[in-house]
This record gives C-alpha cells, sequence and structure tokens, in this order.
C-alpha cells in the first residue's frame, strides 16, 4: 500500500527533516528554526516506552501546539510491543503526521536496555516490532536507524525488513552504533540503502552545509537530508538546503544575524521556574555548535564555556559577533573547533 508523504515546503526538491535530538527538539526549539527557514518535516524527542510510561507531557505539547506550518512525526523508542502499542493508540489521538521507530541511539544508557541503537543486534525483534507497528499505524509509519551495532552488516536485513512491513520513510545515520558521531559517516552505505529500500530515504550524518547536502544527495541517490547537530549550528541550513537544490545561491549570514539568533534561543530557554544558571548551561550546549562557525581559532567557544550568568554570556555574544556584525559566518564548521559537550549538560545525543 502506498501512503503520500506530507508535501515539502517546494514540491519536487530534495526532503529536508530536522533530526530528533533529545533535550533539544522542543517546541521552543522547533518554533525559533522555523524562523529562519523550517525544514519538511519535524521530528520530537522520543517517547520513552516501557511498563510505567506514558507519553511526557512537554512531548505532547511540541505535538499539540506545533504552529511552525510543517508537519511533526512522533518518534518512540523501546522493545516491548504491549506498551509500544499502548504507546501509540495514545499518540494517534494527536495531530501527528506518522509514527517514527528509533533504531539509532548510540547513547549507551540507552542501547545497553536494548533499546534505539541496541536493537540492530536483535534483527528478529525489529522484524516483530515493525510488523505490530504497521498493524496498528493506519498512516505513516517511518524508521531512523544506524548501519548496525558494531559494523555495518545489519543495513541490509534492516531495509528488507522495512520494505516487508511497508515502511513509508527511511532516515539512515551512515554510522555504527559503536561510531557513535566521531567516526567516518559511510555514505555508500546510505546509497547501499537507498538502493533497496522501497521507500524515501534520508541520509543522515555530517550534512554539515547546503553544499555538503547536495553533495551527499549526488553520491547516495538519497531522496533527502536529516540535519541534527548542524541545524543548532545554523539554523539556516535548511533554507539554504531549498535553495541549493533548486539552483540559487543562498544568501551569507553574517555574525549579526547569529546574534539575533542567539537572543531567541535565550528567549525560548525562559520558563517558568527555570532558574538563570540552567538557562545559561542549556544555551552553553546550543553555543557549543555555534561557535564552530564564529572563529578559526575557537575564541568565542574559549570566552562563552567560562561564563556564569546571562549578562556575561551576552557580554561574550557582543564582543565576538558584533566587533565586525557585518562578516560572514562560515557555513562549514572551522577545521579544529570542537563542539564538545560541557560539564554542565548533558550529551545531546541520539540525533
Amino acid at each position: 500500500m502506498t501512503r503520500d508523504l506530507p508535501a515539502g515546503i517546494e514540491p519536487g526538491l530534495p526532503l529536508t527533516a530536522l533530526a530528533p535530538m533529545q533535550d533539544v527538539t522542543d517546541l521552543a526549539f522547533m518554533r525559533v528554526i522555523a524562523r529562519y527557514g523550517a525544514p519538511d518535516y519535524f521530528f520530537t524527542e522520543f517517547f520513552r516506552v516501557h511498563a510505567q510510561s506514558r507519553p511526557e507531557r512537554h512531548i505532547l505539547r511540541s505535538i499539540d501546539e506545533n504552529d511552525t506550518g510543517r508537519p511533526i512525526f512522533a518518534q518512540l523508542i523501546g522493545e516491548d510491543i504491549v506498551h509500544i502499542l499502548r504507546t501509540v493508540e495514545a499518540l494517534l489521538r494527536h495531530p501527528i503526521a506518522g509514527v517514527d521507530l528509533n533504531l539509532g541511539c548510540p547513547a549507551p544508557k540507552v542501547y545497553k536496555k536494548h533499546v534505539g541503537g541496541g536493537l540492530l543486534r536483535e534483527l528478529s525483534r525489529i522484524d516483530d516490532i515493525l510488523g505490530a507497528l504497521r498493524s496498528a499505524v493506519p498512516g505513516i509509519l517511518t524508521v531512523k536507524t544506524r548501519l548496525g551495532f558494531e559494523d555495518t552488516a545489519a543495513i541490509e536485513p534492516v531495509v528488507e525488513i522495512a520494505n516487508k512491513h511497508d515502511v513509508d520513510l527511511l532516515a539512515v545515520h551512515g554510522r555504527t552504533v559503536r561510531g557513535m558521531y566521531r567516526s567516518e559517516v559511510q555514505y555508500d552505505r546510505i546509497a547501499r540503502a537507498a538502493a533497496l529500500a522501497r521507500c524515501p530515504v534520508l541520509a543522515n550524518g555530517d550534512v554539515t552545509s547546503a553544499d555538503r547536502a547536495a553533495k551527499i544527495l549526488a553520491s547516495t541517490g538519497a531522496a533527502g537530508v536529516m540535519i541534527g547537530r548542524h541545524a543548532i549550528r545554523n539554523p539556516w541550513i535548511f533554507r539554504q538546503c531549498r535553495e541549493r537544490f533548486a539552483g540559487r545561491t543562498p544568501a551569507p549570514v553574517t555574525l549579526g544575524e547569529v546574534r539575533g539568533y542567539v537572543e531567541l534561543l535565550y528567549e525560548a530557554t525562559d520558563a517558568p521556574g527555570v532558574p538563570e544558571t540552567a538557562r545559561v548551561n542549556k544555551m552553553k550546549k546550543y553555543l557549543n555548535f555555534v561557535g564552530q562557525g564564529v572563529d578559526a581559532a575557537g575564541a568565542f567557544l574559549h570566552d562563552m564555556r567560562r561564563v556564569g550568568s546571562g549578562f556575561e554570556l551576552f557580554a561574550v555574544c557582543d564582543r565576538h559577533l558584533l566587533a565586525e556584525p557585518g562578516r560572514e559566518f562560515s557555513t562549514e564548521p572551522y577545521p579544529g573547533v570542537i563542539a564538545r559537550p560541557n560539564c554542565e549538560t548533558r550529551e545531546i545525543s541520539c540525533s
């Protein structure tokens, strides 16, 4: 059975999607991203599924109050079919574009529970879960996966299982679970998945810029790209991708515009009862990525990581971003400028 995916912003162009990232892709962040050029599709943070679970309220809010104008898919992570189906029944009462199964989260605390990327060691279990999901989901069913757990041998059988159960969209991160985020992305294996799959495939992993996205599509034959960490660094990237895919030259972004983005992010972290320290620490998590495009020496990152208040944070931003507000923000991360997780917050994972 063929189910049509939601139309893209510019029909006929390759698709774009914001990758689901825990503690990042909430409603506030999606609204900020939409200000600069929304992706074709959003995906929620994953709903944790287990015997005592109920769909998390803050994630449901990102669905129910989604005013970005773009469809949002509900991602879930789990391995118990009874509780997965219970969760799907609840999610179908909300305005979701479809249900997405996480087969790729590489965080050890996740895969050790045999969910997320851990399921890539149990292909028969994936077969059972997708069969149950296909029976329970009347609309669009999607999967986000890595190439395998220790090696890439699993990707072909995973695609075959997805074909068997009429999965409608497959996002493939071109690393193994063990490869985390530092290993090389194997685009040839994404190409193999795209060739085997009977549904559109989104290429994921080190999609750093619009030019890079176009090259990845050319080499993989994928139907589009899914972008995670580099959309934190550059929220203009989805608009730039559409321009590049259509043969137009994306307009450059200036450091002054980046300063405006930082201010919107800070406003988005505000919520009743959230102390300033927590807001600043969350901003540091975002700015670890933004800083990769500010200066080649990493001076912005050095100074930003040492602030303790909102006043200090914006003093650093003004010093580095407004001294030359018309200077171009780098479309690619500067070599050697590493967006390491900082000690105050959890690492961005499962993108």
